[in-house]
C-alpha cells in the first residue's frame, strides 16, 4: 500500500494555486464615469481619469477622476466597484470625492514683503524695510571717493541718508516705468503729437536716470505729478498746436 506524501506544499506553489483561482481585472470603466455624471451637478464637474486599483482578489476596483469642483482644487471622484464572480455585472457601491496628496496642502509661504502689490499701502500703514534689500546699498557707497564734492552734489549723491538705490534698483525703476503706462509704448504716447522732451512743462529729474525721465508739470495732462519717460508724450504738449490736430 503506497504511502502518502506528508510533505507541505511551499508558500510559492500555495500562491501560484490562489492565483490561479484569482479572476483577471475587469473593465467597469464607463460604469464609474457614468455614475460621477448622474451624481454631478453639471457635466463640467466631471474631470479626467487617473487611475484605477484593484483589490487582491481583483474583485473590488476604485476609480479615480479629477473633480472639477469650485472650493476643492486637487479633489478626485473616487468610484468603488465591485464583481462578485466572473460571471457577475460588475456593480457600483459607493460614489464619494476624497482629497488628492497635494488638496490638503497649503500653498508655498511667501514672504509679506514679496506679496505686497502696488496699491496695497494706504493711509497709516507702514511696510518694514529689509536690511538685505538688493535695490539699496549705504549712503556712503554713492559718494565718489577720490573727488572733492559741493554740498549740492552731495545731497543728490545721498550724503545724509542711510541708503542710496544701488544699481539694481536704479535698473528695476527704470524699466519699470520705461515699460509701464508712462513709457513711449503707451496708446497716450502713440497719439501725441510731440514727445515730452520737447514740452515746456517737462521737468528732468536729477540723478543718473535724468536722460531718461522727468516729472510732467502740467495741470491738465493725464500725467501730472507723474514721472514720464523722454519719448512719452500726450496731447497737452505745450508746443502743440491746430496744425497737428486731425480732423476728421
Amino acid at each position: 500500500m503506497a504511502k502518502k506524501s506528508l510533505a507541505k506544499k511551499t508558500p510559492k506553489e500555495t500562491s501560484k494555486k490562489a492565483a490561479s483561482n484569482t479572476p483577471a481585472p475587469f473593465d467597469a470603466k464607463n460604469l464609474a464615469h457614468t455614475a460621477i455624471f448622474e451624481h454631478a451637478e453639471k457635466r463640467d464637474h466631471v474631470g479626467s481619469f487617473i487611475s484605477v486599483e484593484f483589490d487582491d482578489e481583483n474583485r473590488v476596483a476604485t476609480y479615480l477622476f479629477n473633480a472639477n469642483l469650485a472650493g476643492y482644487k486637487g479633489w478626485r471622484w473616487c468610484v468603488t466597484v465591485a464583481k462578485v464572480d466572473a460571471d457577475a455585472t460588475p456593480t457600483v457601491c459607493d460614489l464619494v470625492v476624497l482629497p488628492g496628496p497635494d488638496a490638503l496642502l497649503a500653498p508655498e509661504w511667501i514672504p509679506y514683503r514679496d506679496r505686497i502689490l502696488p496699491g496695497d499701502v494706504g493711509v497709516g500703514d507702514i511696510v518694514p524695510s529689509s536690511l538685505d534689500d538688493a535695490r539699496l546699498v549705504p549712503g556712503q557707497s554713492a559718494l565718489p571717493q577720490d573727488e572733492d564734492l559741493d554740498t549740492a552734489m552731495a545731497v543728490e549723491l545721498g550724503f545724509g541718508r542711510a541708503r542710496v538705490m544701488s544699481i539694481e534698483g536704479r535698473d528695476q525703476a527704470a524699466k519699470r516705468w520705461y515699460d509701464g503706462d508712462r513709457g513711449p509704448q503707451a496708446p497716450l504716447a502713440q497719439a501725441a503729437p510731440k514727445p515730452c522732451h520737447s514740452c515746456g512743462f517737462f521737468l528732468p529729474i536729477a540723478g543718473s536716470l535724468r536722460a531718461t525721465f522727468g516729472v510732467c508739470a502740467n495741470a491738465i495732462s493725464p500725467d501730472d505729478a507723474r514721472v514720464v519717460s523722454v519719448d512719452h508724450g500726450c496731447g497737452a504738449h505745450s508746443e502743440a498746436t491746430f496744425t497737428d490736430l486731425v480732423i476728421n
